[in-house]
């Protein structure tokens, strides 16, 4: 066996380099001039050496095994079916249904498709021990694997309301959920509303766990597979560490609980950064999206079509969303290599510091009475104002780019006669138990500024 080439250089230890850059500064603050915080108060330096980093952290993730999942709103059965079957014919590795209420007819939207061996999920934006049971004899049926996204709190937490019940409260309906198909994936978490409302990565990983825990506290029974439904953005490295940090918190959580439950990642670009004017850069946000998706340990990823803020669901949209993420399967080989991060200094020291500043505030959050008090207090919409406030200032004064958008714009680009659908925050006036936490892009005021003077 040939001798390693390594062993031919003396090795430079991280003081050297420091020194070397220090010399090539001139005179000019090294702390100053190369190192940079990060919203979430990281500092980000400008090297990273073996020299300071003794102990990679304990994660297992399978780049290998990630799915190409379709995002499908049911609401023609007939269609959505047809939607549904071309989608896996065209790439797609699993279904994401978005169902409204309960009377939607199951065997009829999901027999005519080959779920044999499929992973499918199924937002539901209602809570019922019935139509469960629907789908768990379906699942059975088709021998398929069914994640139900059961989430209250965020839907407290988004609409300002829980799910309407015959019963005393939500978690007592998902505690008689859990004891009544105590094999099923009955739980989930929408950690996608923290960050499209503009938390930072800290609060978006702690709100997610501590929404996770009042759950685990709450339905006592329950011991499966607790899917975390994540959004990423466009800071490529963070968002990877970002993904990686929460799953070794929750698995320090867990353990806590029960060895028995698990961790599923199902990760969405965010909407945030998303504009409708230059809309084609919104390809090129989301392929690196995706790729820190795929790198940070996703299970799943649904795509974002690149005009899905202002077109409906059309077939072009989905196809372009869909083959982003085959050509980075099949032809840019990111599903040949498990646990891609690791060995990356700079990765896994975001991700320690992510992972250790978002548990603080965990434990910040439980020893102040936990998330469901915080959130009906309006302490945790308060907190994630003041994290958007401060990323809509950087975008505002232009330190934060969004290109076509705030900086290299086409002032010929026109869109009043494009849109389809209204892609800016709706004030809806209702009666609600707390004011919900709103999400919002950043570039909605431009947008809005420039609509307003088109010819």
């Amino acid at each position: 066996m040939a001798a390693s080439l390594f062993d031919t250089f003396n090795p430079v230890s991280s003081k050297q380099w420091k020194q070397k850059i220090q010399f090539e500064l001139n005179g000019a603050d090294y702390n100053e001039t190369v190192i940079w915080n990060s919203p979430e108060d990281i500092q980000v330096k400008p090297f990273y050496h073996s020299d300071d980093f003794k102990n990679p952290l304990p994660i297992a993730t399978k780049a290998s095994d990630f799915k190409i999942c379709q995002n499908i709103f049911v609401y023609d059965i007939e269609k959505s079916t047809l939607r549904a079957i071309e989608s896996l014919n065209r790439g797609a590795q699993s279904l994401r249904f978005t169902i409204e209420n309960s009377d939607c007819d199951l065997q009829k939207l999901l027999s005519p498709i080959p779920l044999e061996n499929k992973i499918v999920y199924f937002n539901l934006n209602f809570i019922s021990i019935d139509f469960v049971s629907k789908l768990e004899e379906i699942a059975s049926d088709k021998k398929a694997v069914f994640y139900i996204l059961n989430d209250p709190i965020g839907q407290l937490a988004k609409d300002g309301n829980w799910f309407a019940t015959t019963d005393k409260n939500n978690f007592e309906t998902l505690e008689n959920l859990s004891k009544q198909h105590r094999n099923s994936n009955l739980l989930a978490v929408n950690g996608n509303l923290y960050q499209n409302a503009g938390a930072n990565m800290v609060q978006q990983i702690a709100y997610s766990l501590a929404q996770a825990n009042e759950y685990l506290n709450r339905v006592p029974s329950y011991r499966n597979t607790i899917v975390f439904e994540m959004a990423v953005g466009g800071n490529y490295f963070f968002e990877i560490a970002k993904l990686r940090a929460l799953r070794i918190v929750f698995d320090r959580i867990a353990i806590e609980y029960h060895a028995d439950l698990k961790f599923h990642l199902l990760v969405t670009p965010s909407k945030r950064n998303k504009t409708i004017y230059d809309y084609n850069v919104n390809m090129l946000r989301t392929t690196t999206e995706c790729m820190s998706a795929i790198i940070g340990g996703a299970d799943a990823i649904a795509n974002l079509p690149y005009d899905a803020l202002y077109h409906k669901d059309n077939e072009f949209g989905d196809r372009i969303a869909r083959n982003q993420l085959l050509i980075l399967k099949e032809e840019s080989y990111f599903d040949k290599v498990d646990n891609p991060a690791d060995g990356s200094y700079y990765i896994e020291s975001l991700t320690m510091q992510l992972a250790e500043k978002a548990l603080t505030l965990f434990k910040d959050i439980e020893s102040n009475g936990g998330f469901l008090k915080q959130l009906n207090d309006g302490l945790i919409k308060r907190k994630i104002q003041e994290s958007a406030d401060k990323e809509q200032e950087l975008f505002d004064r232009k330190s934060a780019v969004l290109v076509g958008t705030n900086k290299y714009t086409n002032e010929t680009d026109r869109m009043k006669h494009d849109l389809e659908l209204f892609p800016f925050v709706k004030i809806k006036p209702r009666k609600t138990l707390i004011t919900p936490i709103i999400e919002k892009r950043l570039a909605e005021k431009v947008e809005q500024e420039r609509l307003a003077t088109e010819v």
